[in-house]
C-alpha cells in the first residue's frame, strides 16, 4: 500500500508563513518610501521618512513629466522594449524549434554556443568597435539590436525546453497533409507554444525596459534615451528634491509593475508547462 505523504505540523507551517510575510514586508519598504515621498512637498520630503505626506501634492508628477522629458523617454522605452521583444521571441522560437528537431552534432554545438551567451561577460570595448564599424552606434536600430543580442540566448534556452516536448508526430502529420516548413511552424507549432511565448515576452520586455548600461554606453543623444537614463539625468539635476526624484522613479517603475502583475499567471504557467496534452 502507498503511504500517505507526511503533513507539515501546523506550528511549523505557521512559522514559515510568518517568515515569508516578514521577508515580503522588508522588500516592500523601499517601495513604500518612494510612494510616500513622491506625494510630499519640497520641505516635507527632505526627511525621507515613512510618515504620510502632510499635504498630498500631485503636481510633482506633472513637474517630472515636463522638466524630466519623461514622455520622450517613455516612447523610446516602448519602442526599444516592444519591438526588441517581438523580434527576439520570434527569432528565439524559430531557433529553438530547429535545434529541438535537428539534433545532429552541428546543431548541438550551435545551441550550446548560443546558450553560453547567458553566462559570458560582455566585452564593451570590442562591442563598441563593432557598432562603429557598422555605423549603428548612437542609433535606435543599434540599441534594439543590442537588446536582442543580450536577451536572445536566454530566450532560446527557455523556449527550447518547451518545444522539445511537442510530439514530433505533429510535424510528420502536417508534412503528410502538404504543409511546408514555414506553414508548419507558424500554423501548427507556434500556436502550441503560446504559454512559453507569453512567458518569454514578459521576461524579455521587463529585462529590456530595465536595461541601463547599454543605452548609457551606446546612446549619446539625450532625445534617444529610454526612461532609465531619463531618471539618471533627472537625478543629477534635482538631487536635492527627493519628492521629484521619487515621483520620477515611481512613474518609471509603474509600467513594469503593472505588466508583471497582469502577466504573472502566464509567467508561472509558462515556466511549469512542459508537456502537450492531447
Amino acid at each position: 500500500m502507498n503511504r500517505l505523504p507526511k503533513r507539515t505540523p501546523r506550528p511549523f507551517a505557521a512559522f514559515k508563513n510568518v517568515i515569508a510575510w516578514a521577508l515580503s514586508a522588508l522588500m516592500l519598504i523601499p517601495l513604500l518610501l518612494i510612494v510616500f515621498t513622491a506625494f510630499k512637498g519640497d520641505d516635507d520630503s527632505r526627511s525621507m521618512s515613512f510618515s504620510l505626506p502632510e499635504q498630498w501634492d500631485l503636481g510633482n508628477f506633472a513637474t517630472v513629466i515636463e522638466r524630466g522629458r519623461l514622455w520622450n523617454g517613455f516612447l523610446n522605452s516602448v519602442l526599444y522594449s516592444g519591438l526588441g521583444t517581438v523580434l527576439t521571441v520570434l527569432l528565439a522560437a524559430m531557433a529553438a524549434y530547429v535545434f529541438s528537431r535537428r539534433r545532429d552534432r552541428l546543431n548541438k554545438f550551435l545551441y550550446l554556443f548560443l546558450v553560453m551567451g547567458i553566462v559570458l561577460p560582455i566585452n564593451y570595448v570590442a562591442l563598441m568597435k563593432v557598432m562603429q564599424l557598422f555605423e549603428i552606434n548612437n542609433t535606435r536600430v543599434g540599441i534594439i539590436l543590442l537588446y536582442m543580442a543580450i536577451q536572445l540566448p536566454f530566450m532560446v534556452f527557455l523556449i527550447y525546453g518547451f518545444v522539445a516536448r511537442i510530439p514530433i508526430e505533429l510535424d510528420e502529420a502536417a508534412v503528410l497533409d502538404g504543409c511546408g516548413p514555414i506553414r508548419l511552424f507558424f500554423s501548427i507549432i507556434l500556436p502550441l507554444m503560446k504559454p512559453v511565448l507569453i512567458t518569454a515576452m514578459v521576461l524579455c520586455f521587463l529585462n529590456m525596459w530595465n536595461e541601463f548600461i547599454l543605452p548609457l554606453y551606446f546612446l549619446n543623444s539625450t532625445d534617444k534615451w529610454p526612461m532609465t537614463l531619463a531618471v539618471y539625468s533627472f537625478f543629477g539635476q534635482f538631487e536635492t528634491q527627493w519628492n521629484l526624484i521619487a515621483a520620477d522613479v515611481l512613474l518609471t517603475s509603474l509600467p513594469v509593475v503593472v505588466m508583471y502583475l497582469v502577466a504573472q499567471k502566464y509567467i508561472v504557467g509558462g515556466q511549469t508547462a512542459g508537456a502537450v496534452k492531447g
